[in-house]
């Protein structure tokens, strides 16, 4: 924009005087909305199939607007994700591309000229958004706005690629699993063109970009992946094709099919069939959004999507802990639960700022999660509640880990048990170790082969200060596993009872992640103690002996090893830490392990004292200056005496 050098008044008037230079007005350019809580990593295992088949019946009031023209309404450019956020229009203008913690790389010849088959980094998440074009966002945004030299630059990568890769291009692996994002980015494009050239209609010169997007419905129309993220993703998207190039028939295949996804992607409680919490929260603004396109181009998208997003939204808020975090379960790095106005989630994800506490604080959710929490921040600070995860249910599938019966767990202001983490999609040995049995907080038996068991939740008991939850099931060939779980308030604590058994005598062990910030060390063969250097809290982790005396070596500390895989943490895909795993070891045809997980002041003690009253095993506690006794039954029930 020039700068005014000089005014003249006259007739009480601003008019241009002889120094003035008349600025240009700068042009408004595109609408775009805002990023969603997306998972920044390639979906995608080779040789696996993408597509998750709808099971429940679909919605049936996801239907077009009677009378409304084919031209009626606007689809409005979704954004780019974040991917652009680190490639500058300068880097584009170089045909530099920058993602993640990789440094920005060459990948053309300086004229838009590049090289698709590049994957400098040998990561999958690198090379699908490459050919996302989402990297392309900030020109695209400045061409909207009549940046001509960013114009130019945009198109001729966008034209680049369309060349390079011609219909179809199912053989790519990168280029197919980033279709549904490549469409919206062709979409956003066509939308700066005009914007910048000042044009309602798109110029002959740029028609090869309907004729991509026409390319692109062909593949979504005939790929759809289902009732999950994937799929939604390519139903907005080729919704949005139908509406910008007025064709009723991309748009009638994309509301029939998200009538169809609908109602297996969020169940009747509001769990997502993708089993991660990430991917859940991505999932409630994904459908959100869907319901803006269909609204925002005639289309009616009726009751049910906005009801099991109403839905979501208390599952949300019940996986949110005392940390303002979602627990990190399943192919999830460590995120914030997003304060959606007028829902649960605005309380929860604003630690209790806003809104108003939900109307309740534990679930249990057939899809396989337990959420509980000892208040909303009613009578103690919201981050001072403590908040736990256990996980049970269907098999293994989709963005799940193998965390049957683990356990999550925040108290006094911290994470007390974590997860693995999520390391991504490499198909290496982090990739399998965090999503096996033994990046979680659950017994696992290592000589046997995983089975992906389903896990039932045989009983539960919810009382004011106390909720007690058993599960079964079969983790290897001829082993029967179970775990009770007991959860006092007040003194807040947690309390695990493994017992399994097996036809061929094996190992069993109980594992407890902690915290990559904690260091945990065995004080005697029942006590271990984790603690951050200078911090308020520390967490005292005992094993109780319990129809077993405990063998030497009963408690070990596993840290940052290779050779097996075993004490880490990956807060996110980019980041592996090391973070102490104590592992309770058992060996023979059964193993009983009891286990007391007490998160405590830096001071604070556990003092505890079994006694039999009867057929009943009795365990008495202090701790951290507070006393309390829990009960456990010949039959494995575990309560609380006071």
């Amino acid at each position: 924009m020039s700068v005014v050098v000089g005014f003249a008044l006259a007739l009480g008037a601003l008019v241009p005087g002889p120094e003035m230079v008349i600025a240009k007005p700068v042009k408004p350019g595109i609408a775009v909305l805002p990023d969603l809580p997306e998972v920044e990593v390639a979906q995608f295992e080779p040789g696996e199939s993408n597509v998750v088949p709808p099971v429940m019946p679909p919605a049936a009031d996801v239907k077009s607007l009677a009378g409304m023209a084919a031209a009626t309404g606007t689809y409005t450019c979704t954004g780019f994700g974040t991917v652009d956020d680190k490639t500058t229009v300068a880097l584009l203008k170089a045909d530099k591309f920058a993602w993640g913690p990789y440094p920005a790389y060459k990948v053309g010849n300086g004229r838009g000229n590049i090289n698709w088959r590049l994957n400098p980094y040998k990561n999958r998440s690198w090379y699908m958004w490459f050919h996302s074009l989402r990297w392309l966002g900030q020109g695209i945004v400045a061409a909207g706005k009549g940046d001509t030299t960013a114009m130019a630059r945009v198109v001729a990568i966008s034209k680049d690629w369309v060349a390079d890769n011609p219909y179809s291009w199912k053989a790519d692996a990168g280029a197919n699993e980033s279709t549904m994002h490549r469409t919206n980015v062709l979409i956003c494009l066509r939308q700066a063109v005009m914007a910048g050239l000042g044009v309602t209609s798109l110029p002959a010169a740029y028609k090869w970009i309907d004729v991509a997007l026409v390319n692109h419905a062909r593949f979504l129309t005939a790929n759809w992946s289902g009732a999950w993220n994937h799929g939604t993703d390519e139903s907005i998207a080729l919704f949005g094709v139908g509406c910008t190039l007025n064709r009723n028939d991309y748009k009638a295949t994309a509301q029939n099919r998200l009538a169809a996804g609908i109602t297996t992607a969020i169940d009747s409680q509001g769990s997502s069939n993708e089993q991660s919490t990430a991917y859940a929260q991505f999932n409630y603004y994904l459908w959100g959004r869907a319901v803006t396109a269909l609204k925002a181009c005639g289309a009616d998208p009726g009751t049910t999507i906005t009801a099991r997003r109403k839905l979501m939204a208390g599952w949300l808020a019940l996986a949110t802990n005392s940390l303002g975090k979602l627990h990190q379960l399943g192919d999830s790095e460590v995120v914030a639960t997003g304060a959606d106005p007028g829902t649960p989630l605005a309380y929860a994800g604003s630690l209790g700022r806003e809104g108003t506490p939900p109307g309740r604080r534990i679930g249990a959710f057939r899809a396989g999660y337990v959420f509980g929490r000892t208040g909303w921040g009613e009578t103690r600070p919201f981050t001072q509640e403590s908040t736990y995860s256990i996980r049970y249910g269907p098999a293994r599938a989709m963005h799940g880990h193998g965390d049957h019966t683990a356990i999550t767990y925040t108290s006094h202001g911290r994470d007390i048990l974590i997860d693995g983490g999520h390391s991504g999609y490499q198909r290496d040995v982090w990739r399998a170790w965090v999503v096996s049995p033994f990046a979680a907080s659950a017994m696992t038996t290592p000589s046997a082969a995983d089975t992906r068991p389903v896990t039932k939740l045989t009983r539960s008991v919810i009382n004011p200060t106390s909720e007690f939850y058993e599960f079964a099931d079969v983790p290897g060939a001829g082993i029967s596993r179970h775990r009770g779980v007991l959860v006092l308030k007040n003194p807040d604590l947690i309390v695990a009872l493994d017992w399994a058994s097996s036809r061929k005598a094996q190992q069993f062990q109980t594992l407890w992640h902690l915290p990559s910030d904690q260091k945990a060390t065995v004080y005697s063969r029942t006590t271990a103690i984790a603690m951050k250097p200078g911090d308020a809290t520390r967490t005292i982790v005992v094993q109780v002996p319990y129809r077993q005396p405990l063998p030497r070596g009963a408690i070990l500390v596993k840290q940052g090893q290779t050779k097996p895989i075993q004490g880490w943490h990956y807060p996110n895909i980019f980041t592996r830490k090391s973070a102490p795993t104590l592992m309770f070891a058992r060996a023979g045809t059964r193993a009983s392990i009891l286990s007391v997980i007490a998160p405590v002041r830096a001071t604070g003690s556990v003092q505890y004292k079994g006694r039999w009253s009867g057929t009943t095993y009795v365990v008495d506690l202090v701790v951290g200056g507070v006393k309390a006794s829990f009960g456990v039954t010949p039959a494995g029930s575990l309560y609380r005496v006071r």
